[in-house]
């Protein structure tokens, strides 16, 4: 454990807008979210225990950037943009990589909940004092 206390958080530069630090890290924490989940479809279809390490070793990264990320953006916007960017990437290589189909139902679904996934995240907020 003593290693891990000594982990620094990352920092980036004082002078980048909120806006482009908050989609670095929705895109980053995706990104490894989606490395970790196709090693985990790897690990449990192959046996693959490289993909386990590999899927093991992005989670780790992952929870690292996302208490990092936490410094410059609040929780619910960075996870918000998380969630959406990942539901999309998971589609598309479920859809590329294996092969799997929707249908137009389910499709339509999809870009609904997208829709309001983004409404939420990128709407105006109206601050109200308690």
């Amino acid at each position: 454990m003593a290693v891990l206390d000594q982990l620094p958080l990352i920092r980036l530069p004082e002078h980048w807008p909120l806006p482009v630090v908050a989609t670095l890290a929705m895109a980053a924490l995706a990104g490894l979210d989606l490395v970790g989940a196709y090693a985990a479809k790897e690990w449990a279809e192959q046996k693959n225990t490289l993909a386990l390490v590999l899927g093991a070793l992005a989670f780790l990264v992952l929870f690292w950037v996302y208490a990092s990320s936490l410094q410059y953006a609040e929780l619910a916007v960075v996870t918000m943009g998380w969630i959406v960017l990942l539901q999309v990437g998971i589609v598309l290589i479920d859809r590329l990589h294996f092969g799997a189909t929707l249908p137009a139902g389910k499709m339509a679904a999809i870009v609904v909940i997208l829709a309001a996934q983004a409404y939420l995240l990128l709407a105006p907020s109206s601050t109200t004092a308690a």
